[in-house]
C-alpha cells in the first residue's frame, strides 16, 4: 500500500460507456518537449503522452502501468510526468495502482499534469513539480449524444467521479472539499510555486531537473491532438474524428464534394469547416 493515507478511487467496473475527452486549452499549453534532464537511481515510470490509448495505439494506460509496476518490483519508483491529461477513468486506474504499489512513489511534473494526469500525480508519496510547470484540474469532459434524459443519465453518471476526484485532490491539499468543487468546476490552473502552497506538491524541482527536447513528431503529435480536441467539441462522434486525423496527416486529397469522405459518408457542414480551416493550418508544418 501507499506510504500516504490516500483516497480510493471507483470501481472501473461502473465506468460510462463514454470516453472522457482531451481539454483543449491543456493540448494547447503542453510542451509535450519536456523531458527529466538526468536518469534516477530508482526505477523511473514517464508518463509522456496522453492518458488512455490513442488512435494510433500511443497513450499511458493503466496496462502500461501495470506491466512496469510488476517489473520494478516491490522497489521505489519515480513517476515523471508531463501530459495533457485525456482518459480520466483511465487515470482514475494509473492513480489505483501507484496508490497500491507497496514502495515509495515519487511523483516528479516536469512541465504539464493536466487533468487526469493531475490525478495521477495526486498518487505519490513525495510529489515535486518544477517551478515553471503546472497541474490544471477539472470536472470529466465527455461527450454525449442523446435526448435530455440520456444527457441527464450521463450527468448522473459522472457526479461520482467528480466527487471521487474532489475527494482525492481535497486528502492530498487538506482543502475543503467545498473549495476543491468550486476549482473543478472553473477548470483551475496552478502554477509550480501555487502547487506547493495549496498542498497539491510537496517541494519544487531543482530548475535543472529538466531539459527540453525539439523534435518534430512531437509538434505533429500536438497538432493532431488539437483537431481532435476541436472536432470533439463540436460533437464529432470519435470514430470519425480519427479517420479524418487521418486523411489529414497523411494529405489525401478527396475527390468528392465539400462536406464528404466518400460517396457514401457524409460529415456535418460545421466539421467539413473545420476540416478546411485545419488542412490550411496544418500546411504549416
Amino acid at each position: 500500500m501507499s506510504l500516504k493515507r490516500l483516497p480510493t478511487a471507483p470501481s472501473m467496473a461502473v465506468r460510462p460507456s463514454a470516453r472522457s475527452e482531451l481539454s483543449a486549452r491543456a493540448v494547447e499549453q503542453w510542451d509535450s518537449g519536456i523531458r527529466a534532464s538526468a536518469s534516477d537511481d530508482a526505477a523511473t515510470i514517464s508518463i509522456f503522452d496522453v492518458i488512455g490509448q490513442d488512435w494510433d495505439g500511443s497513450g499511458v494506460t493503466a496496462a502500461r502501468i501495470s506491466a512496469a509496476l510488476r517489473s520494478i518490483g516491490n522497489n521505489p519508483v519515480v513517476v515523471n510526468v508531463n501530459s495533457p491529461g485525456g482518459d480520466m477513468f483511465e487515470g482514475l486506474a494509473i492513480y489505483s495502482l501507484l496508490r497500491e504499489h507497496p514502495a515509495q512513489v515519487t511523483v516528479r511534473v516536469l512541465g504539464l499534469a493536466a487533468s487526469a494526469a493531475s490525478i495521477i500525480a495526486m498518487a505519490g508519496d513525495e510529489v515535486q513539480v518544477a517551478r515553471a510547470g503546472f497541474l490544471m484540474i477539472h470536472n470529466a469532459w465527455v461527450v454525449a449524444i442523446g435526448n435530455r434524459n440520456d444527457l441527464i443519465a450521463m450527468a448522473e453518471t459522472l457526479a461520482p467521479f467528480d466527487a471521487a476526484m474532489a475527494d482525492i485532490y481535497a486528502a492530498r491539499t487538506g482543502l475543503k472539499t467545498a473549495e476543491i468543487e468550486s476549482m473543478l468546476d472553473a477548470e483551475t490552473w496552478i502554477g509550480g510555486s501555487d502547487a506547493v502552497a495549496k498542498g497539491f506538491a510537496d517541494g519544487l524541482l531543482p530548475s535543472d531537473a529538466t531539459k527540453k527536447d525539439t523534435n518534430a513528431s512531437s509538434r505533429d503529435s500536438i497538432a493532431a491532438h488539437r483537431i481532435d480536441a476541436l472536432l470533439a467539441k463540436q460533437g464529432v462522434p470519435r470514430s470519425e474524428r480519427r479517420q479524418l486525423i487521418k486523411e489529414i496527416k497523411s494529405g489525401t486529397q478527396n475527390a468528392v464534394a465539400p462536406g464528404t469522405r466518400d460517396a457514401t459518408e457524409t460529415v456535418s457542414a460545421d466539421a467539413a469547416d473545420v476540416i478546411a480551416r485545419l488542412k490550411l493550418a496544418l500546411a504549416a508544418f
